[in-house]
C-alpha cells in the first residue's frame, strides 16, 4: 500500500550578521540605495554567513535541521536519510549531505546533495516525498541551503543585492493514514535552453578553476536579469494553475501561497494572476533577500510560526530557477 508523505517539522537557521541595503553604498561604495534597491527587487535586508567564524552551507544547514529535529522531539540518530538542496557546497566532494550527517551524529543515515539552483528545494523534496511513499525511507530530512555571498559580483550592483544566505528544513516522514502536513502532489519541469541566462562559468569540468578564469570572474553570478525575471513570472505562474487545475482546485480553495522569494514584483504579478490578495501570500525577501534553495522552508517555517496555517489549509509551493528548472508542490496542512 502506497504510504502517505507528511511534513511533521520544520527549522530554519539565518546567520546573525543583517546587511541593510545601504552597505552596498555606504561601504561598497556601489552607485546604488536603498530607494532604487527596493523599488526594484523588495529587498530590505539579508543575513550573511560569518567567514571568520567558519560559517557555510553545512554549518547554516546543520543548524537548521536540529531546530527542526528539536521541534519533533528527535535527534540525528532517528532519520533514514539527508538529503540536501544547494548550488553552494562546502566543497564539490565530499556533499554536503555527508557534512551534516557527521555533524548530527546520524550515523545511520545516509545523504547526498541535489543541484536545481532556485528549485532545488522542492525538488528534492518531491524526491522524498516518494521514497517514503514507496516504502524506501521511513523518515528523511530536506534541508535547502545557500551561501550565496560566496558566489555573487559585489561590483555588480543589478544582482549582489538580491541574495542572502540561509538554511531551511522539513522532516518528511511517513503515514498510513491521512495526517496532518501531507505532501499532496508535485509538477515540476526543465528548460535547459536557458541555462545561458542564469549561471556561473568556471569551476566545473569544462572551465576547470586557473588564474585564468579567477583574473576573468567566471566564478560569480552571471544573470541577464530581463530574461530571468520575463521567464519567472510567467512559468512560476503557469505551473500553479497547472498544479491547481490537475487537482480539481481553484486559487480560492489556496489558503496560503508560497513562493520563491526572487523578486517582489515577481511574487506581485503571481498573485494578481491568481487573483490573491497579498495576504494571502507569505513574503519574505524584504528580511532575508533571495536564498536560493533556502526561500521556501525558511518562508514556510515562519508563516507557521507566525501563525498564518490552520489545520486542513491548502498551502502552494512555487518556485523557478536556473537550468532553467521551475515546479510547484500541493500540501495540506
Amino acid at each position: 500500500m502506497t504510504r502517505r508523505a507528511v511534513v511533521t517539522a520544520t527549522g530554519r537557521y539565518l546567520p546573525e550578521r543583517e546587511v541593510p541595503n545601504s552597505w552596498f553604498s555606504d561601504e561598497l561604495g556601489l552607485e546604488t540605495s536603498d530607494a532604487w534597491i527596493q523599488s526594484r527587487t523588495g529587498v530590505q535586508t539579508r543575513r550573511f554567513v560569518d567567514r571568520e567564524a567558519g560559517e557555510a552551507t553545512a554549518s547554516m544547514a546543520t543548524e537548521a535541521a536540529r531546530r527542526c529535529l528539536a521541534s519533533a522531539g528527535l535527534t540525528g540518530a532517528d532519520v533514514d536519510g539527508i538529503l540536501v538542496a544547494t548550488v553552494t557546497p562546502d566543497h564539490f566532494f565530499p556533499s554536503t549531505a555527508c557534512l551534516v550527517q557527521d555533524a548530527l551524529g546520524a550515523k545511520g543515515a545516509y545523504g547526498w546533495d541535489t543541484s536545481a539552483a532556485c528549485s532545488g528545494f522542492l525538488f528534492t523534496l518531491a524526491q522524498a516525498a516518494a521514497m517514503v511513499r514507496s516504502g524506501m525511507a521511513r523518515r528523511l530530512l530536506v534541508i535547502g541551503a545557500d551561501t550565496m555571498s560566496s558566489i555573487i559580483d559585489f561590483e555588480d550592483r543589478a544582482t549582489c543585492v538580491i541574495f542572502g544566505d540561509g538554511a531551511g528544513c522539513f522532516l518528511v516522514e511517513g503515514s498510513d493514514e491521512p495526517a496532518d502536513g501531507e505532501l499532496l502532489d508535485f509538477v515540476m519541469h526543465t528548460d535547459g535552453a536557458g541555462g545561458d541566462s542564469l549561471k556561473m562559468v568556471a569551476g566545473g569540468s569544462r572551465h576547470p578553476t586557473t588564474a585564468q578564469t579567477v583574473a576573468a570572474n567566471l566564478h560569480v553570478v552571471h544573470q541577464d536579469g530581463r530574461t530571468v525575471f520575463k521567464h519567472a513570472v510567467g512559468r512560476m505562474g503557469d505551473v500553479v494553475t497547472e498544479l491547481l487545475e490537475r487537482n480539481g482546485l481553484s486559487s480560492d480553495d489556496v489558503k496560503l501561497a508560497i513562493p520563491h522569494q526572487a523578486n517582489l514584483r515577481i511574487i506581485q504579478s503571481i498573485a494578481k494572476r491568481q487573483g490573491w490578495s497579498m495576504d494571502r501570500i507569505a513574503v519574505t525577501i524584504d528580511r532575508w533577500a533571495n536564498t536560493t534553495a533556502a526561500t521556501l522552508p525558511t518562508t514556510l517555517d515562519w508563516a507557521v510560526e507566525e501563525g498564518r496555517l490552520e489545520r486542513g489549509d491548502l498551502v502552494v509551493f512555487a518556485t523557478f530557477g536556473a537550468g532553467f528548472t521551475w515546479g510547484a508542490a500541493l500540501m495540506r496542512w
